[in-house]
């Protein structure tokens, strides 16, 4: 069976409905199998205004510290993917795969590892040289690059990485990064020494996601986007399923 990628860019998306969309592909794999035989992978590739979001340990951030965060001009949202506190916000690029591991390789070990290698190859062709550590996501040094959060449910994949492209850091000096402390961040341009947007980054990101991956790129069809934002916009007064969950829990 071929490994047939969609990749689909949304430009500036809000949290919330990229989280729709994802939820929106995952639904769609895990449907009946008629509905699942016809799910193509999907990467998805956005960028969202400033948030803040914290993953499956969220109860060590309290309402009052989110409050602190929301006052700063940003989001705050709980999910229920791996990982503690980061941020997103304008020249970030996000990925999000979709991913039936199926298709691939059936191990989370594997599809993290791929990822990480993703981000490390691409950051090679800037002559970067971007590594693992002890902690989680791809480090330059002593300094986070890119963060990484998945969430994987009976072999389909979701959340997934933000590469700082040239993101405003001084956003990470209000949170403990992934709750590493000690440690910083850093950025394409900051590593370069000048401007490096996404657009420019991308194509790069999906030329080393194919070598990595080994599979097929196919853009996502003109023809599907319309009623696919047309959902996500629809769906606006409902929250996520992932973001309702956590807090009913609460």
């Amino acid at each position: 069976m071929s490994r047939i990628v969609q990749y689909l860019e949304t430009g500036r998306l809000d949290y919330v409905k990229a989280l729709r969309l994802q939820q929106y592909f995952v639904k769609k794999a895990k449907g009946a199998d008629e509905a699942a035989k016809d799910f193509r992978n999907v990467l998805i590739l956005t960028e969202h205004d400033p948030v803040y979001t914290v993953g499956i340990r969220s109860e060590v951030y309290s309402e009052a510290e989110a409050n602190r965060l929301r006052q700063l001009g940003a989001e705050f949202h709980r999910t229920n993917r791996g990982g503690l506190i980061t941020f997103h916000g304008p020249g970030q690029l996000i990925a999000y795969p979709i991913l039936n591991l199926q298709n691939f390789q059936p191990s989370i070990r594997w599809y993290v590892g791929k990822i990480e290698e993703t981000v490390m190859n691409m950051c090679k062709k800037y002559k970067i040289e971007a590594g693992r550590t002890c902690d989680m996501g791809i480090w330059v040094r002593d300094k986070k690059i890119c963060a990484l959060g998945v969430h994987v449910s009976q072999s389909i994949t979701s959340h997934g990485l933000a590469l700082n492209c040239n993101t405003d850091l001084s956003w990470f000096n209000n949170i403990v990064p992934c709750g590493i402390k000690g440690k910083g961040v850093t950025s394409l341009s900051q590593q370069l020494g000048r401007d490096v947007d996404i657009g420019e980054v991308t194509p790069h990101f999906l030329d080393s996601f194919k070598a990595t991956f080994e599979c097929d790129l196919e853009k996502f069809p003109d023809a599907g986007r319309f009623d696919l934002f047309n959902y996500i916009n629809d769906e606006e007064s409902q929250e996520p399923n992932d973001v309702a969950k956590i807090k009913k829990k609460q």
